[in-house]
Protein backbone atom coordinates (compact mmCIF):
# COMPACT_ATOMS: atom_id res chain seq x y z
CA UNK A 1 0.00 0.00 0.00
CA UNK A 2 1.27 3.49 -0.83
CA UNK A 3 2.58 5.42 2.13
CA UNK A 4 0.63 8.31 3.55
CA UNK A 5 1.66 11.56 1.83
CA UNK A 6 0.42 15.13 1.58
CA UNK A 7 -0.93 14.66 -1.95
CA UNK A 8 -2.82 11.90 -3.75
CA UNK A 9 -1.04 9.87 -6.41
CA UNK A 10 -2.44 9.34 -9.90
CA UNK A 11 -2.88 5.79 -11.11
CA UNK A 12 -3.86 4.72 -14.62
CA UNK A 13 -6.05 1.66 -14.09
CA UNK A 14 -6.97 -0.44 -17.10
CA UNK A 15 -9.48 -3.19 -17.68
CA UNK A 16 -8.50 -5.28 -20.68
CA UNK A 17 -11.39 -6.69 -22.69
CA UNK A 18 -11.75 -8.69 -25.87
CA UNK A 19 -14.53 -6.59 -27.47
CA UNK A 20 -16.95 -9.48 -26.96
CA UNK A 21 -17.87 -8.88 -23.31
CA UNK A 22 -15.04 -10.68 -21.52
CA UNK A 23 -12.64 -8.89 -19.17
CA UNK A 24 -9.09 -9.89 -18.22
CA UNK A 25 -8.33 -9.73 -14.52
CA UNK A 26 -5.14 -11.36 -13.25
CA UNK A 27 -4.48 -13.05 -9.94
CA UNK A 28 -2.03 -11.05 -7.83
CA UNK A 29 1.13 -12.98 -6.97
CA UNK A 30 3.14 -13.20 -3.78
CA UNK A 31 5.22 -10.13 -4.75
CA UNK A 32 2.21 -7.88 -5.29
CA UNK A 33 2.13 -4.58 -3.36
CA UNK A 34 -1.08 -5.60 -1.59
CA UNK A 35 -3.78 -8.28 -1.44
CA UNK A 36 -1.87 -11.23 -2.98
CA UNK A 37 -4.11 -14.04 -4.20
CA UNK A 38 -6.91 -11.69 -5.27
CA UNK A 39 -7.96 -10.97 -8.85
CA UNK A 40 -7.51 -7.43 -10.12
CA UNK A 41 -7.26 -5.17 -13.14
CA UNK A 42 -3.94 -3.74 -14.31
CA UNK A 43 -2.58 -0.37 -13.21
CA UNK A 44 0.44 1.85 -12.99
CA UNK A 45 1.44 5.32 -11.90
CA UNK A 46 1.15 8.30 -14.19
CA UNK A 47 4.67 9.61 -14.76
CA UNK A 48 5.40 13.34 -14.73
CA UNK A 49 4.79 14.78 -18.20
CA UNK A 50 3.14 11.59 -19.46
CA UNK A 51 -0.33 11.03 -20.89
CA UNK A 52 -2.94 8.61 -19.57
CA UNK A 53 -2.77 6.63 -22.80
CA UNK A 54 1.03 6.35 -22.68
CA UNK A 55 0.87 5.14 -19.06
CA UNK A 56 -1.74 2.51 -19.96
CA UNK A 57 0.24 1.29 -22.99
CA UNK A 58 3.48 1.11 -20.95
CA UNK A 59 1.89 -0.74 -18.03
CA UNK A 60 -0.08 -3.05 -20.29
CA UNK A 61 3.09 -4.13 -22.01
CA UNK A 62 4.96 -4.57 -18.71
CA UNK A 63 2.15 -6.57 -17.08
CA UNK A 64 0.68 -8.49 -20.06
CA UNK A 65 3.23 -8.16 -22.88
CA UNK A 66 0.40 -6.91 -25.11
CA UNK A 67 -0.34 -3.65 -26.89
CA UNK A 68 -3.74 -1.94 -26.81
CA UNK A 69 -5.93 -2.00 -29.91
CA UNK A 70 -8.19 0.71 -28.49
CA UNK A 71 -8.18 2.74 -25.27
CA UNK A 72 -11.36 4.33 -23.92
CA UNK A 73 -11.29 6.42 -20.75
CA UNK A 74 -14.71 6.03 -19.14
CA UNK A 75 -14.25 7.47 -15.65
CA UNK A 76 -12.19 8.52 -12.65
CA UNK A 77 -12.28 7.15 -9.09
CA UNK A 78 -11.18 8.76 -5.85
CA UNK A 79 -9.65 5.87 -3.89
CA UNK A 80 -9.21 6.29 -0.15
CA UNK A 81 -7.81 3.27 1.69
CA UNK A 82 -7.57 2.72 5.42
CA UNK A 83 -9.17 4.28 8.47
CA UNK A 84 -7.62 6.72 9.07
CA UNK A 85 -6.69 7.18 5.40
CA UNK A 86 -3.18 5.89 4.70
CA UNK A 87 -3.39 5.71 0.91
CA UNK A 88 -5.04 8.17 -1.49
CA UNK A 89 -5.11 7.58 -5.24
CA UNK A 90 -6.89 9.25 -8.12
CA UNK A 91 -7.57 6.34 -10.46
CA UNK A 92 -8.11 7.18 -14.13
CA UNK A 93 -9.91 4.07 -15.35
CA UNK A 94 -9.62 2.99 -19.00
CA UNK A 95 -11.26 0.17 -20.93
CA UNK A 96 -8.65 -1.34 -23.24
CA UNK A 97 -9.45 -3.70 -26.09
CA UNK A 98 -6.70 -6.25 -26.65
CA UNK A 99 -6.21 -9.44 -28.64
CA UNK A 100 -6.60 -12.34 -26.18
CA UNK A 101 -4.02 -14.46 -28.02
CA UNK A 102 -1.35 -11.80 -27.40
CA UNK A 103 -1.68 -11.70 -23.60
CA UNK A 104 0.87 -13.34 -21.32
CA UNK A 105 2.12 -12.45 -17.87
CA UNK A 106 5.10 -10.10 -18.05
CA UNK A 107 5.66 -9.63 -14.32
CA UNK A 108 5.19 -13.10 -12.77
CA UNK A 109 6.32 -11.85 -9.35
CA UNK A 110 3.33 -9.46 -9.30
CA UNK A 111 0.68 -11.46 -11.20
CA UNK A 112 0.71 -15.20 -11.61
CA UNK A 113 -2.41 -16.05 -13.59
CA UNK A 114 -4.48 -14.18 -16.19
CA UNK A 115 -8.03 -15.16 -17.06
CA UNK A 116 -10.82 -14.11 -19.41
CA UNK A 117 -14.19 -13.84 -17.66
CA UNK A 118 -17.74 -12.73 -18.45
CA UNK A 119 -19.11 -10.01 -16.13
CA UNK A 120 -21.45 -12.52 -14.46
CA UNK A 121 -18.70 -15.11 -13.91
CA UNK A 122 -15.83 -13.17 -12.34
CA UNK A 123 -13.23 -15.08 -10.31
CA UNK A 124 -13.00 -14.89 -6.55
CA UNK A 125 -11.72 -13.35 -4.43
CA UNK A 126 -11.56 -9.96 -6.15
CA UNK A 127 -9.15 -7.26 -5.00
CA UNK A 128 -10.92 -4.76 -2.72
CA UNK A 129 -10.89 -2.10 -5.47
CA UNK A 130 -11.76 -4.29 -8.48
CA UNK A 131 -15.58 -4.37 -8.30
CA UNK A 132 -15.82 -0.56 -8.07
CA UNK A 133 -13.50 -0.25 -11.06
CA UNK A 134 -15.43 -2.76 -13.18
CA UNK A 135 -18.71 -1.00 -12.32
CA UNK A 136 -17.49 2.10 -14.20
CA UNK A 137 -17.20 0.33 -17.51
CA UNK A 138 -19.92 0.30 -20.14
CA UNK A 139 -21.76 -3.02 -20.48
CA UNK A 140 -21.30 -3.11 -24.27
CA UNK A 141 -17.50 -3.48 -24.19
Amino acid sequence: MAERTGAPRVSCVFVCHDGRGRALPARRGAGARDEPGTWDCGAGALEFGGTFEAAVAREMYEEYRATPLEIARPDVRNVLRGEPVVSHWVAVVSAVRVRPDRVRIGEPHKCDEPGWFAPDALPSPLHSQCAATLALLPAER
